[in-house]
């Protein structure tokens, strides 16, 4: 699937960034980690720090270790809420279907079970679409939004065509093979989630209270004028495109994201936008 890939990218980048210093195990570590029953499965979470909530969320096939870079210095700020998602990292669930309807709920329910009434999110990929639909469906649940590299369709209209040609031609050739082993079916399940989905109305957007950072890299697999198309239709809403970045914004440039992130959300809103 098109974000799968960014996967093996991250876990590369987290190493590169933390190379030299001994961190906390995030996503094994079990003094800050617990399950909880969230909708039907089994949530593993993982909290750090104190202060006001911030809750973070991964991409397709990602885990709390996605974060590993940027917990140290939210956690000085924030109490951190990272979890793994529906069916991803130590969240197992056996459903054969997976809707970022589904997964927002899901982190809705988190909080809820937290008795954390609301939270700032950072979501990153299909994290940043988790975080939007948070917005929508459960507006009383987020504070701010940093979100980055989302997508409200699945076309490439939305997507690199580069890139979706590529997966266009992965589902025209796999389609019809059987899938044998449960780790095919939880492959081709998280294929299916981004090659189907989302669908996000740009008029949808405009039911989002709550300010909205929306990000993405100078050369991200998301369009620029995708996310810029995001941003006009969020009434609150400012638009961070990075210089020499992809669509791991939070890896390649770790500390400006860090210090422009935490700016945007402990600051009044303030219309801008920089590309």
């Amino acid at each position: 699937m098109i974000k799968i890939t960014v996967v093996l990218f991250c876990c590369l980048s987290v190493l590169i960034i933390i190379s030299g210093c001994s961190p906390p195990s995030y996503g094994n570590n079990k003094k800050a980690g617990r399950y909880y029953n969230i909708r039907g499965f089994k949530m593993y979470c993982e909290t750090y720090g104190t202060g006001k909530p911030m809750l973070m969320i991964h991409g397709n096939e990602g885990s709390i270790k996605t974060f590993a870079g940027i917990i140290p210095y939210f956690s000085d700020h924030y109490q951190v809420i990272v979890a793994d998602g529906r069916s991803q990292g130590n969240s197992y669930d056996s459903k054969d279907s997976l809707s970022f309807e589904m997964m927002a709920d899901d982190y809705a329910a988190l909080l809820d079970t937290l008795h954390i009434d609301s939270a700032y999110i950072i979501g990153w990929s299909d994290g940043g679409i988790n975080a939007l639909l948070m917005a929508m469906r459960h507006p009383e649940k987020v504070k701010k939004i940093a979100a980055s590299g989302p997508n409200l369709w699945p076309d490439s209209t939305a997507i690199d065509p580069k890139i979706w040609e590529e997966e266009n031609k992965k589902y025209t050739l796999t389609v019809n093979n059987p899938r044998k082993t449960a780790q095919e079916k939880e492959d081709w399940k998280f294929f299916m989630l981004d090659w189907d989905q989302p669908h996000i109305t740009l008029s949808s957007l405009h039911h989002i209270k709550c300010p909205v950072l929306v990000m993405g890299g100078d050369h991200d697999m998301i369009r620029k004028d995708h996310l810029t198309a995001i941003y006009k239709n969020i009434p609150q809403a400012n638009l961070w495109i990075l210089d020499n970045s992809g669509h791991g914004t939070l890896f390649e440039h770790r500390w400006k994201f860090e210090h422009y992130v935490n700016n945007f959300f402990s600051s009044d809103y303030q219309k801008t936008n920089t590309y």
